[in-house]
């Protein structure tokens, strides 16, 4: 599964996880230092989607943002079928 909105196209971003260490200056020590600066990833939080694309119904991948803004439009409830008469 690729890491990619069907409808906005979010996708993973990279950033860093910094550790600082020290007593602030406003607070009354020697300023905060940066001890540690390691690599991370950001992932867009995407849930899996029945959705209508070009009317035919689809499984996708869909961020929460897009299905909150109402971007996705979801396949209709099916009915259960009566039973058959004998």
């Amino acid at each position: 599964m690729s890491r990619i909105c069907a409808i906005c196209g979010k996708q993973p971003q990279t950033g860093n996880h910094i550790v600082r260490h020290g007593l602030a200056k406003y607070k009354g020590g020697i300023g905060l230092h940066t001890t540690a600066v390691t690599p991370r990833r950001f992932l867009p939080n995407l849930h899996r989607v029945h959705a209508l694309v070009d009317g035919t119904p689809r499984t996708i991948y869909a961020c929460a943002a897009c299905i909150k803004a109402g971007r996705v439009t979801k396949t209709p409830v099916r009915k259960a079928a009566p039973p058959a008469q004998a």
